[in-house]
């Protein structure tokens, strides 16, 4: 230890000591919280524990790194001066200060996400106001900051205590006697950077061993630094042509008419009978999964709304989130597209002049509008739809460029508020906006399309006090109800209104609460309700074919009885027969095709796995791989990334 250690590195290796600490303390804590759904068998609790070593060892290398090389270079005439003490304590305070802020932060996120810092945590730093606001509303944040500095204030004086600081600065360590552990730690960052890669930690079929494995710095750092992924360079591909061939073929040539041929899907629908346009009001709901609703099988009344609503209209019973964060149910939704590797497109560069549903929209005569609750801005939700044809509704705090468009942007002023927290207005207060809008649309004889995104049934979980029997900000249930109550207040003001006879809504969640679970793709965590409310004689029907969030709008169209131009990978439910019903599922970095019992999930590193699906207790079981089934997931992935990247997604050409 004395050489890798030498004295004057004795405040270096109390750190280490420390983290190394602190990441075993963290992962036990995990590990008992998990520990049903873990593979907790001797030889797999040794694996996580022998590969989260290697992978905090990495972790710290960084920060010994950095700390080293100034150690080395600082001479040993000066040790001790002011000048290195001010250094030394600064640095130790900060890495203090690092180490402790993610000890605390890696738990929330986990009981938030089921996970270790993924790109969600990457994505949130963008975002400080929202996500310091939801912090400090979900958690006692006052309480948690005095505790890391009473902690850090706490660590100072016991490594003062045991001389660790007095070693450190009175000493006569030679730069000779420096270099070494120097060049160590230096070459183990090295090595880290250049040949590990998060995935390495990923030594079990089980997903909470795999993410036990992990570091939570390490695996914050490789988010940040593989953001975006480039499909035919990280997943199994096949010949392009081939893969075109294949997804085209997926078209029911009765319904379909293919305008080109070669790299590209776009066609015509075809739909007989007189075109409906009524209204169309899309309520996103956050965080709702098919559990929470009495409809779909819940026996704790929170959502007798929504079940007394599906009871007269019509419910999709067998519906699947394409992913696990509200952008990427909006990519889903509105450009009709499987979840292609990395950032949702929300977020992505190339969001002008993209082929969307508000193109259909626009060509059949409608106004558009998407309202929010919070400020726009966030997750890039006002640049995406502003550029796709709509009129921005919400809080107008953000900025929000012009990027030649003509930007129309109406606030939800402050006299139209009643209660608010770090993600927006609540449920009633955004309806109560819909409705106002709602009342001027009809007025100019054109119809419109409202897409509205709730935020209630987010974490801190608070909303109006004295609306629902469950106090606000305690549970995800209250949070649950309220949102119901909501939707309840939201139809009885709609019937009141001349608009209403002629006006569809379609009510589905953007993702499930919790989509987490032990396997590469938890597919029961991505179920989600979907319910089409007040469409002339189509009422209290149940559409149980297995289908993606891709599908609710082309099914819409084609009830419409509307012909358009499409490049939507989207299918008319009702022209497909049994062994096309499919299912998309995505979580950033594996993506899956679920049909029936069966799912390949695909995933970097040119990987695929393919499985069994127990529906009844959500476990998969492993297969040999089947080719057919391989090939059919790949090119549906593929070419959709494929189209992304050569502008294949973009307006009619």
């Amino acid at each position: 230890m004395k050489i890798l250690f030498p004295d004057r590195f004795k405040i270096l290796e109390g750190f280490i000591i420390l983290f190394l600490s602190l990441s075993f303390i963290l992962r036990l804590i995990f590990l008992i919280w998990e520990f049903t759904e873990i593979d907790n068998s001797l030889a797999g609790i040794l694996k996580v524990f022998l590969v989260g070593l290697y992978f905090d060892i990495g972790t710290i290398s960084f920060f010994a790194a950095i700390g080293a090389i100034y150690l080395l270079l600082f001479p040993m005439r000066f040790y001790g001066n002011w000048i290195d003490k001010i250094i030394c304590y600064v640095g130790f305070i900060a890495g203090l200060l690092i180490i402790y802020f993610s000890f605390f932060a890696e738990i929330t996120f986990w009981d938030e996400f089921g996970c270790r810092f993924n790109f969600i945590a990457v994505d949130y730093l963008i975002y400080t106001y929202e996500v310091v606001r939801n912090i400090n509303e979900s958690y006692p944040l006052p309480l948690l900051l005095g505790g890391i500095g009473a902690l850090i204030l706490i660590t100072v004086y016991l490594f003062s205590r045991k001389g660790i600081f007095k070693t450190t600065f009175h000493c006569n360590t030679s730069f000779k006697e420096k270099l070494i552990p120097t060049l160590l730690f230096l070459l183990i960052a090295v090595w880290f950077t250049a040949f590990v890669k998060n995935e390495n930690a990923e030594i079990s079929s089980n997903r909470y061993n795999n993410e036990l494995a992990k570091s939570g710095i390490y695996s914050f750092i490789a988010a940040y630094r593989s953001n975006e992924l480039s499909y035919p360079d990280f997943y199994k591909t096949i010949d392009i042509d081939k893969a075109f061939e294949i997804v085209n073929e997926e078209y029911n040539p009765d319904s379909f008419s293919l305008i080109t041929r070669g790299k590209d899907i776009r066609r015509v629908v075809k739909n007989d009978g007189e075109e409906k346009k009524p209204n169309i009001i899309f309520i996103f709901v956050e965080s709702l999964s098919a559990k929470f609703l009495g409809s779909y099988g819940d026996k704790h009344n929170l959502t007798p709304v929504l079940d007394s609503i599906a009871n007269t209209g019509i419910i999709f019973t067998n519906l699947y989130a394409t992913g696990t964060r509200t952008i990427r149910g909006m990519e889903a939704v509105t450009l009709s597209i499987p979840p292609t590797p990395g950032r949702s497109i929300v977020k992505r560069d190339k969001i002008h002049n993209l082929y969307t549903i508000s193109d259909v929209f626009q060509d059949k005569g409608y106004d558009l509008a998407f309202f929010y609750g919070g400020d726009g801005y966030f997750d890039n939700m006002d640049q995406y739809f502003s550029n796709n044809g709509y009129t921005i509704v919400d809080r107008g705090r953000g900025f929000l460029p012009s990027n030649d468009i003509t930007t129309k942007r109406i606030n939800i002023d402050d006299d139209e508020v009643t209660f608010e927290n770090a993600w927006g207005v609540c449920d009633e207060d955004i309806y109560n906006k819909v409705i106002k809008e709602a009342d001027k649309a009809q007025m100019s004889g054109k119809p419109f399309y409202d897409f509205i995104m709730t935020t209630s049934n987010h974490r801190p979980f608070t909303y109006p006090d004295n609306k629902i029997d469950i106090p606000s900000g305690k549970k995800r249930e209250g949070a649950i109800k309220y949102t119901d109550y909501a939707i309840g207040k939201f139809f009885d003001a709609a019937k009141t209104k001349s608009w209403y006879d002629n006006t569809i809504f379609v009510i589905m969640a953007d993702h499930c609460a919790n989509s987490a679970g032990k396997w590469e793709l938890s597919v029961a965590n991505y179920h989600i309700p979907c319910i089409i409310v007040n469409f002339p004689d189509y009422e209290n029907k149940i559409i149980t074919q297995m289908c993606s969030q891709i599908d609710i709008f082309p099914t819409l169209f084609g009830m419409l009885n509307w012909s358009y131009e499409s490049n939507f990978y989207g299918i008319d439910l009702s022209k497909i027969n049994q062994k096309d019903q499919r299912a998309f599922l995505g979580n950033y970095r594996k993506v899956g095709l679920l049909k029936e019992d069966k799912l390949l999930v695909l995933s970097d590193q040119k990987k695929a796995n393919y499985y069994n699906w127990n529906s009844t207790d959500n476990t998969l079981t492993a297969l040999p791989i089947d080719e057919e089934f391989l090939n059919e997931s790949i090119a549906y992935y593929q070419t959709a990334a494929y189209l992304y990247d050569h502008g294949g997604l973009s307006g009619k050409r």
